[in-house]
């Protein structure tokens, strides 16, 4: 395509391009320049450099903050609720699409809807329930929170995915003896691992940066999330930039890895259910 093109429209495109990308990664340098200041730096010296750049900020997050087990209750919560949203999507979304019943298509979109229903207005429902079921103030009851906001939307890209596996396939193994068990956990969920990535990546993203829920059902320090941790960096009208971005950029690191390590498989996955979801 670029071949194609003449020489004005080369340096046109190009330059936008460039446009772009400063667009985007300018705010990521700006927060970890920020991160590398002292405080005197930061509203002293107006320039983008980290003059006299120090890891103190890093320092006084992991050391006096214990900012690492902020990280490992995210990380517990993100996965668990990952790992068992992606289940019980695979397991609605293959009931929705390939077996037949009534209203199948009505619960379809019930589960849309409730994903599209904003969490601010069953933060209240969701706070007796949790206390009822004494999880309050628990990772397990975050966990249970994210995962009524986590299965709808896994489950509907889910949907869209599986319909793009041939039904032959299955046919053609339940022909040679194999049950539908063995057909999905065999044929079907192996085919559909781009999806299966893309649904992880996106779900464990969502419970890794959400804050309404975790500051309204988690109150104790050590089991404050990532998000948590970070609004709590505010103090009064006191704003701690060097602490904040620090723990931004902390926070930022394994969702840019998982994003590096998935992006090929999240472009085919959202691809293939763009295309016949």
């Amino acid at each position: 395509m670029l071949n194609r093109l003449t020489l004005p429209q080369k340096i046109l495109y190009y330059t936008l391009l460039v446009l772009l990308v400063i667009v985007i990664l300018f705010p990521i340098y700006y927060m970890i320049s920020i991160s590398l200041k002292l405080p005197k730096d930061i509203y002293r010296s107006p320039s983008l450099l980290p003059v006299n750049a120090t890891l103190q900020n890093y320092i006084d997050l992991f050391g006096k903050m214990n900012f690492l087990k902020n990280i490992w209750n995210s990380l517990i919560v993100a996965g668990s609720a990952t790992v068992i949203s992606v289940f019980i999507s695979c397991m609605a979304a293959y009931s929705l699409v390939r077996l037949k019943y009534r209203f199948r298509d009505w619960i379809g979109r019930l589960i849309l809807f409730t994903y599209l229903t904003p969490g601010a207005l069953l933060f209240i429902s969701l706070a007796v329930i949790i206390n009822r079921l004494q999880l309050g103030n628990t990772l397990q009851g975050l966990i249970f929170v994210y995962l009524t906001f986590s299965a709808p939307l896994s489950t509907w890209l889910m949907m869209g995915y599986f319909r793009t596996i041939p039904l032959d396939l299955e046919e053609q193994a339940m022909v040679d003896g194999a049950n539908r068990w063995v057909a999905l956990f065999r044929i079907v969920l192996p085919l559909a691992t781009p999806g299966l990535i893309a649904v992880s990546v996106f779900t464990f993203t969502g419970a890794w940066n959400e804050l309404l829920l975790a500051l309204i059902f988690i109150t104790s320090p050590d089991k404050q999330t990532v998000p948590v941790a970070v609004s709590y960096l505010i103090t009064g009208d006191v704003f701690r930039w060097g602490l904040i971005m620090a723990g931004s950029v902390s926070a930022a690191v394994p969702v840019m890895v998982l994003y590096y390590l998935g992006q090929r498989f999240v472009v085919q996955g959202l691809a293939a259910g763009a295309v016949k979801g």
